[in-house]
Parts: structure tokens; C-alpha cells; sequence
């Protein structure tokens, strides 16, 4: 099938911590088998940060060059807490946890990680992305969802990925902004408000049951608790569909997975492998590629019931 190089598409990139470094290995995929970028891009959490950096102007190649070979979480967090290991590493955790959450409203300011996003995006605005970009958060005194499409880029990208307990809310006005991830992990809604029915999502993570000795850390617990709410969610509410969605999962990682990062890049690049047939319909011309989308449209949908 002939590619339809002036396809106007939508990615949507989903939340899930490390795992969404998967998203970078899929959008590398996409660009080497030549099909054309996106002309909207949105996403929650890290989906909003691989997805906001891409949108900026960050080539998907530096972006894989930097988190493989230079980023360290740890050089970007005002806590240790997230850096002794040990018994004596564990006492000290313990201690600094109890005493930060009473006085604070997370373990780390996020500022760290703001000068960052601040640095990679050039300090540009919404308005000076190359791609069209939005992502979403949730504001913790009005209980609504905001969704970002103007102001500061790097900003809004701090409150989509503010997780509780971890990260301060990120303070905008009376708005107490945290990860976007606990009112719609999967943005696609967001693209279709923007008149998008062509669209790709990114899922890195599927919901399944673990053993109980995968809970034997607090983080491990925080994030476990917020799978089931957003499966809860998900199962409860009406369903958003995009004619296509790329799994780029697996059962050994998770969330704080970022000593898996390698393993992580070449999983997206391997998800979109393994839907050549899938992307060749959706990016395709001509009847053939039109019939084909109709088909994965409909299994898709008999797989979602």
C-alpha cells in the first residue's frame, strides 16, 4: 500500500512512568519506515513529556541519544530519598519519607526536573512548538481536568507528570495541578475535541494481576493503587476509540523501571514491528488501505467489548 505522505493523523501518547520510554522507540520506528509526523500530538504524564519534547523540536534521535546515554532520574531529584540503597539506605528513606510528608506536599519540589523540561524544550510556549501539542492534568481544588494548549510548554508539562507523593503539585493561580495520568491516562478524548478520527494511541501499560511480593516497596503500592483506580475508571466510563492502538508492554517493568531504559526504547521499536500490517492501513492510499482500516477498526472494537 502507497503511503499518504499528507495524512493529517493524531498520536497519542499514554502515561505509565518508565514504561512510557517505550514511546520513544516507537516514534523512531514510525520516522526510519518514512510514514509522515504527526499533526497533533498529545499525552499524559511521561506521554506528555516524550510526546511535549518531540512537539518542540527535540529530533526523536537526540531524544533516544539522551535519555540512553545521559539521563539519570536521580541527578534530577531534590531528595536523596530515591538514592540510598542498603539497610542503612532504607532507614534513612524511612525517616526523610515521614518527615518530608508532614511538612510538604511531596517528596520533591519538581524544580529540578522543571529547569530540565525548561533546557530540552528551549523554554518555548505552546505556540512555538513545530507540532501542535496538548496534555492534560488534574486540578486537585476544582476536581476538573485541565487540558494545556497555550502558556509555558515546560510548565505544563511538570503538571502532567506531578504524581502525588512523589512531586509537589505544580501551582498555577488557585489551580493545584497533578499528573493527568488519574483523570484520563490515555488522552485520546483530547484529539478527538481537537477533530482528529485519525488516530494513533501508544498504551505501555495493560492491567493485570500480580503476585503480592511485586508490593514490597511504598512506590510500588502508590502506583499498583493507581492502576486499579484507572482500570476502574476505564471499565466504568465510555470508551474512546482511535483506529488504532500500538501495546508496547511487557510484565517485567514497571513504572520505576528507569534501570530498564534500553530495554524499554527498543520494546516501542519492536511494538511497531510487530504492527507493520496494522500501520501500513493506516497510514495507506487507495481503496485497499481504506478496507484494511475498516477491518482492524472492527476487530479492534469486538476486542475493546
Amino acid at each position: 500500500m502507497r503511503i499518504n505522505q499528507k495524512l493529517r493523523w493524531a498520536l497519542v501518547l499514554s502515561g505509565g512512568g518508565a514504561k512510557g520510554l517505550a514511546h520513544i522507540g516507537v516514534i523512531k520506528a514510525l520516522e526510519e519506515k518514512g510514514y509522515p509526523e504527526p499533526s497533533l500530538v498529545t499525552g499524559t504524564s511521561m506521554g506528555a513529556i516524550v510526546g511535549g519534547l518531540y512537539a518542540s523540536g527535540m529530533g526523536i534521535r537526540e531524544m533516544s541519544r539522551f535519555v540512553l546515554e545521559e539521563f539519570d532520574i536521580t541527578r534530577y531529584l531534590d531528595s536523596f530519598v530515591f538514592k540510598l540503597n542498603g539497610p542503612m539506605g532504607k532507614i534513612l528513606q524511612a525517616g526523610q519519607l515521614i518527615g518530608t510528608l508532614t511538612g510538604k506536599p511531596g517528596m520533591d519540589s519538581g524544580n529540578q526536573v522543571l529547569g530540565l523540561l525548561e533546557k530540552l524544550t528551549e523554554h518555548k510556549s505552546f505556540e512555538e512548538t513545530r507540532i501542535p501539542f496538548r496534555c492534560n492534568a488534574l486540578d486537585i481544588v476544582s476536581g476538573q481536568e485541565v487540558v494545556f494548549r497555550s502558556g509555558n510548554l515546560a510548565r505544563a508539562i511538570r503538571a502532567s507528570m506531578s504524581f502525588p507523593i512523589f512531586f509537589e503539585p505544580l501551582i498555577e493561580g488557585e489551580m493545584f495541578l497533578v499528573d493527568g495520568g488519574f483523570v484520563d491516562n490515555m488522552p485520546v478524548r483530547i484529539a478527538g475535541e481537537e477533530g482528529f478520527k485519525h488516530i494513533l494511541a501508544v498504551e505501555v501499560g495493560a492491567f493485570k494481576t500480580k503476585p503480592t511480593h511485586n508490593f514490597d516497596t511504598a512506590p510500588k503500592v502508590v502506583y499498583r493503587s493507581l492502576e486499579v483506580v484507572l482500570n476502574l475508571m476505564r471499565s466504568q466510563a465510555g470508551k474512546d476509540h482511535p483506529a488504532l492502538v500500538i501495546k508496547a508492554f511487557r510484565n517485567d517493568t514497571t513504572p520505576l523501571s528507569f534501570d530498564k531504559k534500553r530495554e524499554l526504547v527498543a520494546l516501542g521499536e519492536q511494538a511497531v514491528q510487530e504492527n507493520e500490517k496494522a500501520l501500513a492501513a493506516f497510514f495507506g492510499s487507495g481503496l485497499r488501505a481504506f478496507m484494511a482500516r475498516r477491518l482492524f477498526r472492527k476487530s479492534a472494537a469486538a476486542e475493546g467489548d
